[in-house]
C-alpha cells in the first residue's frame, strides 16, 4: 500500500526482487520507496512484504540538529499503522526486535530490495490493530 499522501503520485506494486531506494516525492509530504529507474513512481507495498536494506537502516532525528539514527537490522517486514487514524501515516517498517519505524521516517537514498511478499493480498490481523504516535519513530 502506498500512505494517504502518496495518492496523487503514479504507484505501482512491489513484486519480488524490485531494488528500491528511499524517497521524498515531488508535490507529496511524505516519503516511500521507489525504482531507482523510475523516481517519480511510488512502489507500494502490500503488509507483510520483507525488505532487505543494503546498510543499517537510518533514520531522520526527531529534531534537525540532533545525530540520525540507525538501526542494527538490515531486513524489516513493511506494515501499516494508526489505521483508525485516516490523516496519519500508515506505512512502517518493522525490525526483527520489534521496534517500528514510519516510512516516511527514512532518510532518502536507502536501498532495499524486496525479498518476499506476503502469501495473501490480505493484511495479517495483528497488522489492524497496532497503535503509533503520528510523530514517533521508535528505532533508538
Amino acid at each position: 500500500m502506498c500512505d494517504y499522501s502518496l495518492h496523487d503520485v503514479a504507484s505501482r506494486p512491489a513484486k519480488v526482487g524490485d531494488k528500491l531506494v528511499s524517497t521524498q516525492f515531488p508535490n507529496a509530504i511524505t516519503r516511500g520507496f521507489a525504482d531507482p529507474s523510475q523516481p517519480r513512481v511510488a512502489v507500494c507495498l502490500m503488509p507483510g512484504t520483507e525488505l532487505a536494506f543494503e546498510k543499517e537502516v537510518e533514520c531522520d532525528a526527531s529534531f534537525r540538529f540532533l545525530p540520525t539514527r540507525k538501526s542494527t537490522h538490515k531486513v524489516a517486514r513493511f506494515r501499516q499503522v494508526n489505521m483508525n487514524r485516516p490523516a496519519a501515516h500508515h506505512d512502517a517498517l518493522e525490525f526483527p526486535d520489534g521496534k517500528i519505524v514510519l516510512v516516511t521516517d527514512l532518510c532518502e537514498g536507502q536501498q532495499a530490495t524486496v525479498l518476499q511478499l506476503p502469501s495473501s493480498g490480505r493484511p495479517a490481523e495483528e497488522q489492524d490493530e497496532a497503535e503509533v504516535p503520528e510523530n514517533a519513530s521508535l528505532i533508538a
